[in-house]
């Protein structure tokens, strides 16, 4: 096992530098492969049997976490064999189950319409509460540009600039990307602003550091119950989903929405085109540059001028 540690350290150390794997990445790596080497009795010697049989072990797993486990073993042995520390490939033997993405939870545009409503009736007070002015700047970011959870409480104190509609992120991967910003958003932080202590380099601080990611969850939930919502269908990433879904059932480009989420995938944001058939529909007769041309008869056929 002590083999093991110092190979996965290696492995981890070229998925950061030549992958830009996230923290949260390289650590679900590390406990994946520490936990399929327990099962075998360590990897850095383990056989095509030894890897074949963790299909047993993982029988009682869901079919997505045997693939990301596998999927972590796969690299792994990949780097081990690139770098000459093994002459062969056990991963082969590894199952590979059939998963299906399931389907992103989402909100009516109705039910984000009592969230925001709920907001406004507590910013309607002659003097609003400090956490009032808070959860209505997280909450417009949220939706409104549809960042992700750690990207949103770790924003700098002056990520938002007044003249500039949009900020430049560093999300997963290390990937910039530039995510607009709304005239809403902007007017909800620049309210909440003079809250923010001017030697904290959060926009949302929280003691020494910002707030924390459990946190924001615990605040999204209160707002959804408040608001009349069950809470567990209700979460800062199915408000990102909200922003996705309902962006896209307006019209967006599925390029330009992949951009604004950071996807580095375009298959990841496809998983957003289940949008009612009837609104395809409804874009292919109003947007599609035939739409605007007049059809005419010319013997008993139609024809375009």
């Amino acid at each position: 096992m002590g083999d093991d540690a110092s190979l996965i350290d290696r492995f981890l150390e070229m998925m950061a530098a030549e992958r830009g794997a996230s923290r949260n990445t390289l650590l679900a790596y590390r406990a994946d492969l520490m936990g399929a080497a327990k099962i075998v009795g360590g990897l850095s010697g383990a056989t095509k049997d030894d890897i074949g049989g963790l299909a047993d072990a993982w029988a009682g797993l869901a079919a997505s976490s045997v693939a990301r486990k596998a999927s972590a073993l796969r690299a792994f042995y990949a780097f081990l064999e690139e770098e000459g520390l093994r002459a062969d490939n056990p991963s082969t033997a590894l199952p590979r189950p059939a998963t299906r993405r399931p389907l992103p939870k989402i909100l009516s545009t109705a039910e984000v319409d009592s969230l925001f409503a709920l907001i406004a009736g507590r910013l309607a007070a002659e003097h609003p509460a400090p956490l009032d002015l808070r959860l209505s700047a997280l909450i417009e970011l949220l939706y409104g540009s549809g960042l992700r959870a750690t990207e949103l409480v770790s924003l700098p104190r002056r990520a938002l600039a007044s003249d500039r509609p949009f900020l430049i992120l560093k999300g997963k991967g290390a990937r910039e990307r530039l995510v607009p910003i709304s005239d809403r958003a902007r007017a909800a932080v620049a309210a909440w602003l003079p809250n923010v202590p001017a030697d904290s380099p959060w926009l949302f601080p929280s003691g020494k550091s910002h707030v924390s990611r459990i946190r924001l969850y615990q605040m999204v939930k209160a707002l959804a119950a408040a608001a009349g919502i069950a809470p567990e269908r209700v979460s800062p990433h199915v408000l990102r989903h909200a922003f996705a879904t309902h962006l896209l059932e307006g019209g967006a480009d599925l390029r330009a929405l992949q951009s604004m989420l950071g996807h580095a995938d375009i298959g990841t944001t496809q998983i957003y085109t289940h949008v009612d058939s009837r609104r395809l529909v409804e874009l292919v007769n109003s947007r599609h540059p035939l739409a605007s041309m007049t059809h005419r008869r010319v013997d008993g056929e139609a024809s375009a001028p």
